[in-house]
């Protein structure tokens, strides 16, 4: 028996439909008509999918850069965002308490480069690096937030990528490349300022044992893509590269400050997953390489409480904290819901 070629269905309610499927990859077969039947206006169509690359494109990315008493490392960090492919960005220095020698990092660089730097600061008490992120959060321009650390040094089209990737209901998840103490101690700023830190021979000759993860060097565009997708981990926001839209970050209240470290970060996109923003791997696109350094703040009663906390987000399907950038413990739905 010969079978006849089915035709082409499309639906019946749009007079444009690539821009109909591509909106709603769920379409069925029901309510369809033959393709032919159907009138196609290209430039309406073209109109359109500008209209979306706009809403999709951020107008401005704030990089919020987390540090604490390390203007070593600091000063290498932001001469990496000095060599960036892209310069129409906002750098804000999300200071946790540091003395003076942070102030004279800064300055430095901004003396020997034309980055422009802005320095948000509060008094050292403790770990409160959720506080002072936050602060910086409310003060940053930036319609798109891009947060990374001060101990961990950018490619050059690092903030590009960030902006190639942004996409709305979207948070990007980055990694990094851990770098011994010896390696992290003896990168100088004219191997970050002439791409040498991110080559993968020279990284060898500096000692580094070979690791699958030099993957990240080579990959190149179109590979990156590919092994982002081939990614079995799920993705998450981690302090060293992650990125999403302020206002996704402002309506679950921003990062919940009893956290201490160990999972802070994690915990935000959490809330940020429950709220319907999901993750987007961007691992092997962008590069920052981790400088060694110690974490004498760590102990196992914060890792407890952060654990506690976290679990009530994943039980609850929490969004929202009241411990963030706006201090709601206290206040009843009603009055949060006349508040917005």
């Amino acid at each position: 028996m010969r079978f006849s070629r089915p035709k082409r269905l499309v639906p019946q309610n749009t007079k444009n439909y690539p821009t109909a499927a591509r909106l709603n990859p769920r379409l069925t077969l029901l309510n369809c008509v033959p393709y032919k039947q159907l009138s196609w206006d290209k430039s309406k169509y073209d109109a359109t999918r500008s209209s979306n690359q706009i809403v999709n494109s951020p107008r401005l990315i704030s990089v919020i850069v987390t540090t604490y008493n390390q203007p070593e490392w600091l000063t290498k960090v932001l001469w990496g965002y000095a060599q960036q492919t892209r310069s129409d960005f906002e750098l804000i220095v999300a200071d946790d308490g540091s003395d003076d020698r942070t102030i004279d990092a800064i300055d430095y660089v901004r003396n020997h480069s034309d980055l422009q730097v802005e320095h948000v600061w509060h008094e050292d008490d403790g770990f409160r690096k959720c506080n002072i992120l936050n602060k910086s959060i409310s003060r940053a321009s930036g319609d798109y937030l891009l947060f990374s650390d001060g101990d961990c040094v950018p490619n050059n089209t690092f903030v590009a990528n960030h902006y190639r990737f942004a996409k709305r209901d979207t948070f990007l998840s980055g990694g990094c490349f851990n770098l011994p103490v010896s390696i992290s101690q003896s990168l100088t700023v004219d191997d970050i300022e002439s791409g040498r830190a991110f080559q993968w021979n020279f990284l060898r000759s500096q000692g580094l044992p070979w690791s699958r993860r030099y993957l990240r060097f080579v990959a190149g565009n179109y590979f990156a893509n590919v092994l982002n997708r081939l990614t079995t981990t799920k993705p998450n926001w981690n302090g060293s590269n992650s990125s999403g839209w302020k206002d996704d970050i402002l309506a679950v209240n921003g990062f919940d400050e009893r956290m201490k470290y160990g999972g802070l970060d994690r915990e935000l996109g959490e809330r940020l997953e429950n709220a319907g923003v999901h993750g987007k791997h961007i691992r092997f696109n962008t590069v920052v390489l981790h400088l060694d350094s110690a974490r004498d703040y760590i102990n196992e009663a914060d890792w407890a409480r952060n654990l506690e906390i976290r679990q009530s987000v994943h039980d609850e399907r929490r969004t929202w904290t009241d411990f963030g950038i706006r201090k709601t413990f206290g206040e009843s739905t009603e009055q949060l819901r006349r508040a917005a």
